[in-house]
């Protein structure tokens, strides 16, 4: 089966389960790491016949063991940022064409074309930090847009204010990506009143400032940007899909993608809609790696298929981004 030509082609609740339960068999038999997590279950493969029953591999498993599919070399590795001695989560990507292609049709469902766009990122440049899987989708983000006007800023608050201004005064509808921490530290500092412009934070501020609950942050940003709601995006390391936000702190999947909560208490049981428990994510595009993912990350799932975060399950683990000098 050629999985990659059906993922992105789901239209319905049907089709979704057959493909999942199809890599979910192909990566029981190929990833090794997978293989011994069901062999340890107890689970027997021809058992499960729908996506809710599959077993989550616990995201830690990406810092301890390679989770990957096959005997060939990875194009790319990505690695969670962290600081001298912790653990790094690693991802290795067999086709990375596999992961720009997820990433801009789920980014077109929310946004359209990045084309219509000039992006601007509040974050390290690839050449500074080539192992981050957020850098590396602003730069596919930044190159599909093919703006002149594109770039990162990292420090450079003062150019990215002019930028700010200067697309402002031209009329260019802008995106501006940032680390939740950064953008505040940005709006801290800087004046710019831009409503039109469109603000994506990427996560919270453990370690570099105080914790803000989202519609703290959110509140901050918008008077900082002079913008009437900020967006946020959801992905990781371990993904190569994400989650975007309208605002509100609700997110969307593409259709390839799904976010299921589980019981505090009993990981293998999956709550019902509105109830709060473990996140645990289904990325079809994770084909080479695992597609079925229990993260450390707390939140919902609402009637209309969005979910929010509320926060992890141990605040002193860091994530990702959260760490990464700008």
């Amino acid at each position: 089966m050629n999985f990659r030509e059906e993922i992105f082609r789901i239209g319905n609740e049907e089709v979704f389960n057959r493909l999942a339960i199809g890599i979910f068999r192909f990566q029981a038999e190929h990833n090794p790491v997978y293989r011994d997590f069901i062999r340890i279950l107890g689970i027997r493969l021809q058992d499960i016949t729908t996506y809710t029953e599959i077993p989550f591999l616990p995201i830690g498993f990406f810092k301890t063991h390679k989770v990957y599919c096959g005997d060939h070399r990875p194009q790319k590795t990505f690695l969670s940022s962290g600081t001298t001695g912790m653990e790094r989560s690693r991802h290795e990507i067999a086709d990375i064409s596999l992961y720009e292609e997820s990433l801009l049709k789920g980014f077109g469902i929310s946004f359209g074309s990045p084309s219509g766009y000039t992006i601007l990122g509040l974050m390290p440049a690839p050449e500074g930090n080539p192992e981050s899987s957020l850098v590396f989708m602003t730069d596919v983000l930044m190159k599909h847009g093919i703006d002149p006007g594109n770039g990162f800023f990292r420090m450079d608050f003062q150019g990215l204010e002019e930028a700010l201004n200067k697309h402002r005064d031209n009329g260019r509808k802008v995106i501006l990506i940032g680390l939740s921490y950064a953008l505040l530290d940005f709006a801290a500092t800087n004046t710019v009143s831009f409503p039109e412009l469109i603000v994506i934070e990427t996560g919270g501020m453990k370690g570099r400032r105080k914790e803000m609950v989202r519609d703290e942050l959110h509140e901050w940003l918008s008077a900082g940007f002079g913008v009437r709601k900020i967006r946020s995006e959801y992905g990781m390391t371990e993904l190569l899909s994400q989650a975007w936000s309208e605002g509100d702190g609700l997110f969307l999947t593409p259709p390839w993608m799904k976010v299921l909560v589980r019981d505090i208490n009993d990981p293998f049981q999956l709550l019902t809609t509105g109830e709060t428990g473990g996140i645990n994510i289904i990325d079809l595009s994770n084909i080479y790696s695992c597609s079925f993912i229990a993260t450390q990350d707390i939140g919902k799932v609402y009637e209309d298929g969005s979910f929010g975060v509320m926060g992890r399950f141990d605040n002193s683990d860091t994530r990702g981004c959260n760490l990464m000098v700008y």
